[in-house]
Parts: structure tokens; C-alpha cells; sequence
């Protein structure tokens, strides 16, 4: 990536856990990344990066006093939405039913960023660049390749991202007995989505992020002697072979081998 993302684009994921050191080890480990505790002026803040370039960011859990949170919160990565006016798209979210959670804040001259809850449960952040695009690579091993929700309320969520960002909802595509939707930013597809009802009894609404990698089955083989659990075994999909895996400290995650879309004849 040589420029800022379009609006409505994820540009950026990180993660909150209570152990920051683990969390580099294991995915510095399992993805080649680069990545240590930043300095405390950055709150600690790590930018991993994968052949010198910026690809995600790992936190210690911490409230902004520096205290640790009681409860824990839930360990998860947040996929981070670009916008060109992070003010006015949170004035467009709390009038469409969204809830903020947290900024908006300046990061330096990086940019400005805030948390968000949309109407169907699903967190997410929000991102106005700077100095600072968001990942620096895409779409090669151990970087991110796509974003999906999945949430209770299709309708209401499509409904909700096209309100707050220039963002378009395809019709649904049919995937086995799955029903799935891609946001759309400029003609092309940047973000899927689908509902619950495949997913396990009790899975709040969320945005999974997926890493390409070059072997699904060796990557969640490698996952799990590392101590990440396996939630979807890896698997033959139209997109390419992918499993979905937790960390060891229980954030989900996705891997794939993607397979190049097949063009008609």
C-alpha cells in the first residue's frame, strides 16, 4: 500500500490482551512479524511489521490511567475503517444508532481514531489518517487479506455502514447454505458479511479479521503446537483453503489460502 485507503476501507487491526509479550511471541512466531513493546510515551503500543512495513498492532489491556481493567475485557482483534472526517462520521454514527466507546483521540501526528459499536452489537474503530495510512502491506503471507462481520441483523448493519461511510452492499451471494454480502467502496468488494446462524450458539456479533497465508493446514498445525485452539478446521471454500483459530489467549482469527477468483471464459 503507497497511499491513504479509500473510506469505508479497513485500513487497520489490533489487539487488546493481557499479555502483550505473548501475543508478539506467538504471532511474530506464526507469521514472521517483527514487533516488541513500544515505549511508554505510546502507552506501550506495538506496530508489528512483516518485511519492514506496518501490518498490526498489539496492546497490553489497559484503561487510559494506566490501570489494569476489572473485568478483563474481551480479547479480540478490532478492524479499523478509514474516514476522511472521523467528526463527521461520528455525528452520522450516533444518529444512525451507533454507540462510540471510546475518543475520538489524537495519536500524535498519526492521526485521529475512536471505538465504535454499531446497532447489531459488532465493535469497531474508526481511523483518520495522518502521518500514518494504516497497514503498510496487504494480501501476502501473515498480512491481512479481509475483514467480515458477522452479526444478528444483516439488514440493519448494511444499513448502518452505508449511512455513516461511502459504502455499498452487494446483493447476497449464496455459499452452500450460506448467505453472504460484500461491502463495496468504489466498485470493488473491501469487507464481507454474513449473519450467525452458522456460527456457534452464543457468538456475539464481530468483525473477524483473515491473515493470507501460504498453507492453511501448516499454519493452524504450527497455531496449535503454539497453544491457539482450533475453531473451524481448515477447509475447502469457494475463496481458497481456510480455518478459523483463537489464540492462546482466546482472540479468533482467520487464515486462508486464497485462490484467485475464477473470470468467465
Amino acid at each position: 500500500m503507497n497511499g491513504p485507503y479509500k473510506p469505508g476501507t479497513p485500513c487497520w487491526i489490533d489487539l487488546m490482551v493481557p499479555d502483550q509479550q505473548a501475543a508478539l511471541d506467538f504471532y511474530c512466531g506464526l507469521f514472521g512479524w517483527q514487533g516488541e513493546i513500544g515505549p511508554p510515551e505510546q502507552g506501550g503500543y506495538s506496530v508489528c511489521t512483516l518485511k519492514g512495513k506496518p501490518v498490526a498492532g498489539i496492546m497490553k489491556a489497559m484503561n487510559p490511567d494506566g490501570s489494569i481493567p476489572d473485568p478483563m475485557p474481551p480479547t479480540v482483534w478490532t478492524t479499523y475503517l478509514s474516514t476522511d472526517s472521523l467528526d463527521a462520521t461520528l455525528k452520522t454514527l450516533t444518529d444512525a444508532r451507533g454507540q462510540v466507546l471510546m475518543g475520538p483521540m489524537d495519536v500524535m501526528d498519526l492521526g485521529r481514531m475512536a471505538v465504535a459499536i454499531d446497532p447489531t452489537g459488532a465493535a469497531f474503530g474508526l481511523w483518520e489518517p495522518g502521518s500514518f495510512d494504516g497497514a503498510g502491506i496487504v494480501n501476502e503471507h501473515g498480512a491481512l487479506i479481509w475483514n467480515e462481520l458477522s452479526t444478528g441483523d444483516t439488514d440493519a448493519a448494511a444499513a448502518f455502514y452505508s449511512a455513516i461511510l461511502p459504502v455499498t452492499t452487494s446483493a447476497s451471494k449464496e455459499e452452500g447454505d450460506l448467505a453472504y454480502w460484500e461491502f463495496m467502496v468504489g466498485g470493488r468488494a473491501v469487507a464481507g458479511m454474513m449473519g450467525l446462524g452458522n456460527l456457534p450458539p452464543g457468538t456475539p456479533p464481530n468483525w473477524l479479521p483473515y491473515f493470507h497465508v501460504d498453507n492453511a493446514d501448516t499454519i493452524q498445525a504450527a497455531a496449535t503446537e503454539a497453544g491457539a485452539k482450533v475453531l473451524m478446521p481448515a477447509f475447502d471454500m469457494v475463496a481458497g483453503r481456510l480455518a478459523v483459530l483463537a489464540d492462546p489467549q482466546g482472540a479468533p482469527f482467520a487464515v486462508i489460502t486464497a485462490k484467485a477468483p475464477q473470470l468467465p471464459a
